[in-house]
């Protein structure tokens, strides 16, 4: 059998790690670390000065893979990202069985945490149809508390409701119907700047909890232009981005 761990390390502090989770890492016979691509080299390099700084177990192996890229052509994007979990799925299992033949305990470092707009549980359900899995996970500091408590603000407003959607779905279908805080998560177009802005307020993030922090807030009408600005340098400087936000309309 293997016993999968799923350690949610929030945005890459290793201060955001919890004791479960290093307890977690030091009982895993192998960690592995994906690996994509060179632009993405640093996101590898934080998981491996994160295993560095908190394994102590000499036992504990730590193994690299290339992750399988997700086709971004294609127009059906569901079935795309159907194809790229069972691919990530395959590759996990070719680690198994080259470093945990005899079975053992697995744990893999995943980025916020493994229950909001992730997809580790979805590749480790296709990895247990596969092979013997137990899955355990192990809570993170998600991006949208990284984002709330660096500008120091409440999620809600007092018995208000919170939408939490995709960059994606904000762009395809607009400002969600009925809400008045949306947080929005997997933005890779900035779709902020597709909408009226009127009456609408932003707190952006990228790199939270990180050296590398970034932090806008204002009117989206006013400061729209320069998280674009910002974003757009910061990628270039690191070949790759996390971000974040919350827009609130005045009520």
């Amino acid at each position: 059998m293997i016993e999968l761990s799923l350690v949610g390390i929030g945005t890459g502090n290793p201060d955001h790690l919890t004791r479960q989770g290093i307890t977690a890492l030091n009982a895993a016979d192998l960690v592995l670390i994906p690996r994509k691509g060179e632009s993405k080299a640093e996101l590898a390099d934080l998981r491996h000065a994160i295993c560095a700084a908190v394994i102590t177990n000499p036992a504990t192996q730590v193994v690299p893979f290339d992750m399988p890229l997700r086709d971004s052509a294609d127009p059906d994007y569901a079935a795309a990202v159907h194809r790229w979990h069972d691919a990530i799925a395959q590759v996990w299992q070719g680690c198994i069985s080259t470093h945990l033949p005899a079975g053992g305990r697995l744990a893999l470092l995943v980025w916020g945490d493994p229950s909001l707009y992730d997809s580790t549980l979805r590749i480790a359900d296709r990895l247990a149809l596969r092979l013997d899995l137990h899955v355990t996970v192990v809570p993170g500091i998600t991006a949208l508390q990284a984002l709330t408590a660096a500008h120091a603000i409440p999620l809600n407003e007092i018995n208000a409701p919170v939408t939490i959607t995709t960059g994606r779905r904000l762009r395809e279908q607009g400002w969600p119907p009925n809400a008045d805080t949306v947080a929005v998560m997997l933005d890779g177009s900035c779709a902020f700047s597709q909408l009226d802005p009127t009456g609408i307020a932003i707190w952006w993030g990228a790199y939270l909890g990180m050296p590398e922090q970034l932090l806008l807030r204002g009117p989206l009408a006013t400061v729209s232009d320069q998280i674009l600005h910002q974003r757009a340098a910061a990628r270039a400087a690191h070949g790759w981005i996390m971000d974040t936000y919350l827009l609130r309309r005045a009520t």
